[in-house]
Parts: C-alpha cells; structure tokens; sequence
C-alpha cells in the first residue's frame, strides 16, 4: 500500500533550520543583507539564524522569513516545520538553560526569596529591580531566586556572566548609548516564545531600559530580574529595597544557642569556618561576633571581608580595631571575594542624596535608636509627605532600616552610617563639617 505525500514527509527526517534557511536564500539568489531587509531582521540576527546559533526561532521570526522567501505549501510546511524541530527534536520539551552554580549556602534570605519566586511566578510581574546597598547580597539573593523559578518550573535562566549559548556579554550596552538592534536581534530569537527569565546582575539603569523595552515587546514569556544600587525608573517596574541581615538585639544574652539562630551570626560564623577550620561559636566568642555583626549591620559582604581577616586576628581583636570606625574595613590583600572597600559602598549610596535626605538621614544618625516619620520631619522641618518621600529615597538607597510596630513603621540609620557621620565624614573623604540644625536651632547632633 502506497503511502501519502504528508506519510512520506513525516517519515522523512527534516533538515536542519540554519541549512534550510540559507539553501532557500541561496535558491532565490538572495544575500543576507537583503532578506534581512525584506524580512524586517537585522542581518545579525539572520546570520545567527543560518549558523544555528539561535535555538529557538520566535514563531513571528520564521513567518517573516517564510513570506520573504515567499515560500508556499508544501515547501511552507516543511520550513516552519523545520523550525521546530529545532526547538523540540526529539518530540520533548527543550532542555531550558540553567543559571550559574551558587558557589555558597543562602543564610537568612528565604522570606524575601519566596515573595520574589511568587512575584515572577504567580502574580505576573514581568520586571522586578532588588536594590540596595552595595554587598548587601543582591546578586546571591537573585541567584537563589533563577534557581528556584528553573527547578519549580523549568523556566530557561540567562544569566550574562554565566554560561550561555547566545554571547549575551556582546549582547548587552556595554556604554551610554543606543541599543544596537542588531544585538537585541540575536537575543530576542534566542529567547523566542518560551518562558524564560533573565537577570541582569549590577545593571546600569541608562543601558538596561532600552535593551528591556525590546525585549518585552517581542518575548510574551521573558521575566527579567535586576539588581542594582537604584531603580530602573522603567514601565512596570516593580522595585524591592533589600535590607541587610539581621542583626543581635544591643541587649540580647549572649549565649551561642540564641545568637546561631540570628542570621547575620550565622553567615559569620560560616565564613569563619571556612577561613579558620575547627572555628565554633562559644561563650567565649560569642559578644565579640555578636558585635562584629551590629558594627557591620549584617551586611553580607562585609561580613566576608571581616571573616578574612580572622588568620591575623581574633574576633576580640576585630572589634576593638573596628569599633571607632566600622567603615574603614576593607577586603583583606588576599581573597577570593570581591575587592573591595566598606567605605566605597556608602559614599556611593550617599552621594546623590538631596540636602532634606541628607539632613534627614542626619538626624537618623545622631538619634541612634528607630524614630517615627512624624518625628524625623519635625526635627528637620518636612512636612510629612516629605518626610516620608526623603525616608523612601534613603531606605531605596539602603541607608536606613525599617521596623514594623503596634505603633507604626520605624526608621534607624545603619550603624556604619552613623559612625561615619559622626566622624564628620561625607562621600568619597571629603568632611561633613557640623551636622545640620532642625527648625529649632537645635544641633541634630545633639539628639538623644
């Protein structure tokens, strides 16, 4: 019994997308340049599409190259066809792109990694930016949430410093100007239809908001999680200030059980395991990590850099070399941990802040313990709505803490602000001079 033409070409295996595409080209006597042309595509992005360095076609993409190529019928058929066999060629679902391997265990992040998940996941958000100061975790917390969306769901995860089939490093703004349509192409087809989100690590807000309205525009499943020290200020950006870790109460009891359930305590105490094998939390330890947690606020990074230094000096010895001034700490000369220095994050979380934010942020600093809004814009005469308006800037900036209350929301200035202020010190060295005077004339320096 003979078999039908769709019989015969279901059996027959179908030839590879990039081969066909140039073979149909090449019949029409078309270069490159000029089907890209006729298509509406960057030429990059046809080139990319011949070489098979594109993985996943956008159905859009293979409709514009099938009326280009004015392909019909049967030859119509097997061409789109063609194209998903790239995506699928063994009749399964593609195996999606995984994110980078986190080198080390998230301490103390879950609630803040499960409400981002369900964001991506269950509410929709299509453009989540986790800002805040720098080394306060923003990129291991994003980490943790790529893997999560990509083990739940099978979601494909670009990540551009991380390995990648599509060369997104030469992808992406490398400067201050246009998004070059060429490169985005490439992206775009690499993403196609397929949920799929990317994380732009440390972004740039001037470089990243162009490169995402293309995206979104031609990805229906893209996602995109940033992280930054500010927003984005993009369309539908949804903005998510981290805090740093918790830290120990001032008054709490210093006993190793209580404190190993405090998070900060517990990236401490890994850190120095790691540096220092056989390192456990005692009772005669444990006051001085407790305070090397509150001088650094229970900043991730700072911790690390603390816990470097533990070869040359003991947890008593740190603190009292710290205690005048926390934000002189440094990475230590030999680390596999950014380079970096405390004092660097704060100037640049500070610079830009207005003179109400500065005087606020003042006042915060000389009070030492949590005031209300109500309290902080009389001292420095805001009204409220500004007051509120300067507290959301410096909380966005990651200079300030928030606690929840019977009473109401409350705000303190990071301990490492604090000494900072107090020591006279504005961004990048230079002095501060006198702190600011409330509406009363009285030294906000003075406040108790």
């Amino acid at each position: 019994m003979g078999f039908s033409q769709h019989e015969q070409d279901r059996e027959r295996p179908l030839p590879n997308f990039g081969d066909l595409l140039r073979s149909r080209r090449e019949a029409r006597g078309l270069t490159q340049q000029v089907l890209a042309d006729h298509a509406t595509l960057s030429v990059r992005a046809l080139r990319d599409l011949e070489a098979e360095r594109v993985r996943y076609p956008r159905n859009d993409t293979v409709r514009l190259l099938a009326d280009a190529l004015r392909l019909e019928g049967r030859a119509r058929t097997i061409f789109e066809a063609s194209a998903r066999r790239r995506e699928d060629p063994d009749g399964l679902s593609p195996e999606p792109s995984p994110p980078p391997t986190p080198r080390n265990s998230l301490i103390g992040r879950q609630e803040e990694t499960e409400a981002l998940v369900d964001a991506l996941t269950v509410d929709g958000a299509r453009l989540l930016s986790v800002v805040g100061l720098g080394g306060v975790g923003k990129s291991r917390l994003a980490l943790e949430v790529a893997h999560r969306v990509h083990e739940r769901l099978r979601w494909s995860v670009r990540w551009p410093t991380g390995a990648d089939p599509v060369a997104l490093r030469g992808t992406l703004p490398t400067g201050p100007t246009a998004v070059d349509p060429a490169r985005t192409d490439a992206l775009d087809e690499s993403i196609g239809d397929r949920p799929t989100l990317l994380v732009l690590d440390d972004a740039c807000p001037s470089q990243a908001r162009p490169l995402l309205d293309r995206l979104f525009r031609h990805c229906p499943g893209l996602r995109v999680l940033v992280t930054a020290r500010e927003p984005l200020t993009a369309d539908g950006e949804q903005v998510v200030p981290l805090q740093p870790l918790p830290v120990p109460e001032p008054q709490a009891a210093y006993e190793p059980d209580v404190l190993a359930q405090v998070a900060s305590v517990r990236m401490l105490v890994a850190h120095l395991r790691t540096v220092r094998p056989g390192f456990r939390l005692d009772a005669g330890n444990a006051r001085a990590v407790a305070e090397l947690c509150r001088l650094l606020d229970g900043l991730p990074r700072a911790l690390e850099y603390a816990a470097g230094w533990i070869l040359v000096e003991s947890p008593e010895q740190l603190v009292t070399r710290l205690s005048p001034s926390p934000w002189r700490l440094a990475a230590p000369p030999v680390t596999h941990v950014e380079r970096g220095h405390l004092r660097a994050d704060l100037d640049e979380a500070m610079a830009e802040l207005s003179v109400p934010q500065r005087s606020l942020l003042a006042y915060l600093a000389a009070a030492g313990e949590d005031r209300s809004a109500e309290q902080a814009g009389s001292a420095v005469g805001l009204p409220l709505a500004e007051c509120l308006a300067a507290v959301h800037e410096v909380l966005h900036r990651g200079l300030v803490r928030t606690r929840l209350t019977p009473g109401g929301v409350r705000f303190s200035a990071l301990s490492l602000v604090r000494t900072l202020m107090r020591d006279g010190r504005g961004p990048h060295g230079t002095a501060t001079g006198a702190l600011p005077f409330g509406p009363a004339g009285i030294a906000l320096g003075a406040v108790g």
